[in-house]
């Protein structure tokens, strides 16, 4: 018998009704302001909103762990410090890494919208290249310049904030890219996940993404209007769609992909080699049982190399380990009060132990398991 599972620290929770909420991320800045991306009826049809949130006053510390014996410290509130309305709903939010006011938005319309929370009502700039919903944005904290966008036009885009159009495109996918994200050991690795029910990790710096004649740029291959196809490793993550994937903070070639199997994969993908493309491959370290439904984000710890959390369309969010005492299960927590599908989750990238989830209730939750 392994006893059970200690219950999570509520420490806020902020309701938005008739906003589903898809995605939530915590600043790379501030200590408490997290940002959600929400949509009307569901996102299937109607507009956005961004929702900007502080945790108990903007610079207040998030309270230790109660002492045993003692009780539970009564949860503070969440602060609903501004909203922006949009035409269509909001997929994913990321926080950018040089300004510590910017964010941007991936919405169902294709656009890609940049906010700055000092001002008011409307987007700074707007990008519309995707020809079909934007599912996912993220901000490289290596190539702070840059950020990333993924499509169910299968492209991943990659975008300055400064620049009119994208600067990079690749058809990454042949069918919905669910997730792209810039590896956070090199900053010219990028890993995607799709309907395919793969896994693939581009290297950028390959021979493949060079133009074709740089010494005649008149004549170079422009990567605008014929996107870049080549993987550098394919990995066959799941007989059904792969619809997240992570990178482990601490593990340079380690990954975590999620889906509508239900299970949760921790990959080594070492083999990799540097400078070629196409090659297939992919270890399996471990799976993570439990979830009862689809598995729609896996996030890792950014404070400790084997932990990670999940948000799965069985309403909950689980805490996991992939190192387990002997004798223990993988899974350390789960967090159950929200009544629909929970669909983001993000761990605080100062408070140790802190996470927040959101889902299709309109709930943000912020709790310590």
């Amino acid at each position: 018998m392994n006893g059970p599972l200690p219950q999570p620290q509520l420490l806020g929770s902020l309701h938005t009704p008739g906003f589903a909420h898809y995605s939530v991320a915590w600043s790379p800045f501030h200590t408490t302001r997290i940002a959600v991306a929400s949509a009307a009826n569901f996102g299937l049809v109607g507009n956005g909103r961004l929702h900007l949130v502080s945790l108990a006053g903007q610079n207040a510390p998030v309270p230790p762990p109660p002492p045993p014996g003692t009780g539970v410290v009564p949860p503070r509130g969440l602060n609903l410090d501004k909203q922006y309305e949009t035409q269509d709903g909001l997929y994913d939010v990321a926080w950018s890494e040089i300004h510590e006011n910017q964010l941007v938005t991936a919405s169902g319309d294709g656009s890609i919208r940049l906010w700055d929370v000092m001002l008011n009502d409307h987007p700074i700039r707007a990008w519309q290249e995707h020809t079909k919903e934007v599912f996912s944005v993220d901000w490289s904290n290596l190539k702070k310049d840059t950020f990333a966008s993924s499509s169910w036009d299968g492209t991943v885009k990659l975008w300055r904030p400064d620049a009119p159009r994208s600067i990079l495109t690749l058809q990454a996918h042949h069918s919905c890219v669910y997730q792209a994200l810039f590896s956070p050991h090199q900053p010219e690795l990028l890993a995607t996940c799709s309907t395919d029910g793969t896994m693939k990790i581009f290297d950028l710096r390959a021979p493949s993404y060079a133009a074709s004649n740089p010494s005649n740029p008149a004549n170079a291959t422009n990567a605008f209007t014929h996107p870049l196809t080549s993987a550098a490793l394919t990995v066959p993550a799941s007989g059904t769609e792969v619809l997240s994937v992570d990178w482990n903070k601490y593990r340079p070639m380690t990954l975590a992909t999620s889906g509508v199997d239900k299970i949760v994969r921790i990959w080594d993908c070492r083999m990799v080699k540097a400078g070629q493309s196409d090659q297939v491959g992919g270890i399996c370290e471990s799976q993570l049982l439990g979830h009862e439904y689809a598995v729609r984000k896996v996030q890792w710890s950014p404070h400790r190399a084997d932990v990670l959390a999940t948000a799965s369309y069985d309403m909950t969010c689980r805490v996991w380990t992939t190192t387990p005492a002997p004798g223990r299960p993988q899974l350390l927590h789960i967090h159950d009060p929200h009544t629909e599908f929970v669909v983001g989750v993000a761990w605080s990238l100062y408070d140790e132990g802190v996470l927040a989830s959101c889902g299709w209730d309109g709930r943000l939750h912020v709790f310590r398991p």
